[in-house]
């Protein structure tokens, strides 16, 4: 007589890995996320460049080297942020979060690879858009690098407590509205494309405060002077606590 087994749970390292592909596949697949995460940077980028309908101060860089890492920023917040919110809230609407906490994946897991597919997906955006920067007349520093990858990890960490806020406290509808305002609001006046200083009245008060200005800084500081300012380190760790202690104790996964 032969004894059937319970096939054994995948290795937890495994099942995140296998969540975060799934994950960052999900972003890249999807037109709509796509236009958000790649070709609106990249358009960004160009039109900064090669137009000069916007009158920039760059601060006695060349017009590339000013940009670039302003635009690496808004790619950090599209994904960690807008593309984040949108898809947790849809797959919470329609019971996959509570279908996979359930799994051997388990909430841990979920999370860990919904982070990693995020990272996955900047990997990509950044190789597109330093692609895009160098033909038009990039030339960085490597030395620069590990600024930018603590950076951008500072950045997303921030953004992704916003998102997963937003995603586990309103309806998949309202976060569809809400995430995409706030990443128009932010691009335009929150200091990411632009430094605080030269943004007009309060704006330059208040924006040096938000998430996305101190991203904005910290990305121009680390390919700029190759360093991120302490005082950017200082808010977005602030707002990764806070926010994160508000996804914590918000977050409904149904």
């Amino acid at each position: 007589m032969s004894v059937q087994t319970t096939p054994a749970a995948a290795p937890a390292v495994r099942r995140i890995a296998a969540q975060a592909s799934f994950e960052a596949r999900a972003i890249l697949r999807n037109g709509e996320q796509l236009l958000v995460t790649i070709v609106l940077p990249v358009l960004v980028l160009v039109g900064l460049v090669r137009t000069s309908f916007v009158d920039l101060d760059t601060q006695g860089y060349t017009r590339i080297d000013f940009v670039t890492p302003g635009v690496l920023a808004l790619a950090i917040m599209s994904t960690a942020f807008t593309s984040q919110a949108i898809a947790t809230a849809f797959d919470r609407r329609n019971g996959v979060l509570r279908l996979l906490a359930t799994t051997p994946l388990g909430r841990t897991g979920l999370l860990a690879g919904k982070v990693l597919g995020v990272l996955a997906v900047e990997v990509v955006q950044v190789i597109v858009i330093a692609g895009v920067a160098l033909a038009l007349g990039w030339r960085p520093e490597l030395g620069a690098l590990p600024a930018v990858v603590g950076a951008g990890l500072l950045g997303t960490a921030a953004f992704t407590a916003l998102a997963l806020l937003l995603a586990g406290t309103l309806r998949a509808e309202g976060v569809l509205a809400v995430a995409n305002l706030v990443l128009v609001l932010l691009t335009v006046g929150g200091g990411v494309l632009l430094p605080a200083a030269q943004l007009a009245g309060p704006l330059a008060h208040v924006a040096v405060l938000l998430p996305s200005g101190a991203l904005g800084e910290a990305m121009r500081g680390a390919l700029l002077h190759g360093s991120v300012p302490a005082f950017s380190v200082v808010i977005l760790l602030g707002w990764t606590a806070a926010l994160g202690a508000g996804a914590a104790r918000l977050f409904r996964w149904h």
